[in-house]
């Protein structure tokens, strides 16, 4: 096969007109801050989830950082998965906790329940339970030993049925390359109404909204509405979402069904024409990701290999345990993590790929494996 000409991407956004007429609405508005679109969002999300309340926010580590700060959970124990996103390490020391780092499961590559039982302390005030690449993590499983906070991390299931709903809240992510992305975004869903009347305010360092203090009779009627004064009593921070990012939230909102469906014709195709080359992971509705894995001795020379075709690939991820900022507080064994990750390699999967692209992927995968083992594969 002809080697394409130009890069296929890991991971990309895919938007069009509808997102940039959304844009221009916004921009001929004058109103490019937290106002009328965010209002909408939270709204829609809300519904789109099944959540009481939702909280917009400019990012996904924002809004863990923030319920953490509502919540008062400091100086205490937070565990949470190595196979995740540097975030679930880092927040916890943002508020004086140690990071207690566990192992995954296997398959699922989501914390391992009886892990999470052997590290639990006495101060354990929180877990934050990753869906990996949108794979439920087993929250029930854990609620039969800890009746503490959990913090659902649904960075990955935009949108899986039934994600953010076994957590006490959830957080969600929009980031360039989510299912449905805005550049950088996040939200906090909770059916904790006191929860959610502590978050608002803390998303702007404890003010209420300027768009919540028009008085809109009055601004329909052409007299004036802004009641500039406003009062602080907690201590908040600047973390809010802006209309400019939720207008183009709102469109992807629009596209996620057919975009989904996509990444899962991406994942499909990949199960049943690389099975025997690669070993698939586990079904996920949203494909967020598909970490694939592969013998660690061909791992790195297949990321060369492809990368030579123009075929982008990744790892997802290198275990957290491993960075220095967290190893001092986590002097354990992780024989599954470290095992497995080094068999991880992310194939090509968003919205912007064809039937071609995927062809692309099996054949070039497929070679590689066939001009290694020519006595185990063949590709003709």
């Amino acid at each position: 096969m002809k080697i394409r000409d130009t890069i296929l991407p890991v991971l990309r956004p895919v938007g069009g007109d509808e997102e940039i007429n959304a844009i221009r609405e916004v921009i001929e508005s004058g109103w490019w801050g937290k106002g009328p679109k965010v209002a909408q969002f939270e709204k829609e999300f809300a519904e789109l989830v099944g959540a009481k309340y939702a909280v917009a926010i400019n990012s996904a580590t924002s809004g863990q950082d923030l319920v953490l700060k509502a919540l008062g959970i400091k100086d205490c124990d937070i565990i949470n998965p190595t196979i995740s996103f540097m975030s679930t390490a880092v927040i916890p020391l943002w508020n004086n906790c140690t990071s207690n780092i566990v192992d995954v499961d296997p398959f699922t590559m989501c914390l391992d329940p009886e892990d999470v039982r052997k590290n639990l302390k006495s101060n354990t005030n929180a877990i934050i339970a990753v869906n990996q690449a949108g794979v439920p993590a087993p929250i029930d499983q854990i609620r039969s030993f800890y009746d503490g906070f959990i913090l659902e991390d649904c960075a990955h299931s935009c949108y899986t049925p039934g994600a953010g709903s076994k957590g006490d809240a959830a957080v969600w992510s929009f980031q360039a390359v989510k299912t449905m992305p805005c550049g950088d975004g996040g939200m906090i869903t909770t059916d904790d109404k006191e929860l959610y009347e502590k978050l608002v305010p803390m998303t702007w360092l404890g003010i209420s909204s300027t768009y919540s203090r028009i008085k809109k009779d009055d601004c329909l009627s052409g007299k004036p509405g802004y009641s500039w004064d406003y009062q602080v009593d907690i201590l908040g921070y600047k973390c809010y979402m802006i209309d400019l990012q939720a207008a183009i939230c709102l469109e992807q909102m629009k596209k996620l069904p057919k975009h989904l469906q996509i990444r899962r014709r991406v994942q499909k195709r990949y199960n049943e024409e690389l099975a025997g080359f690669i070993q698939a992971p586990p079904h996920s509705e949203t494909v967020q990701y598909y970490c694939a894995k592969v013998d660690p001795e061909d791992r790195d020379n297949l990321i060369s290999f492809l990368a030579e075709k123009n075929i982008h690939t990744s790892v997802h991820f290198k275990p957290l345990h491993l960075y220095d900022i967290v190893k001092n507080m986590n002097q354990r064994d992780y024989p599954v993590a470290d095992v497995e990750w080094k068999k991880l390699i992310s194939l090509p999967c968003h919205p912007g790929m064809n039937d071609c692209d995927i062809d692309y992927v099996v054949y070039w995968v497929k070679a590689f494996f066939a001009n290694k083992y020519p006595n185990r594969f063949n590709i003709l």
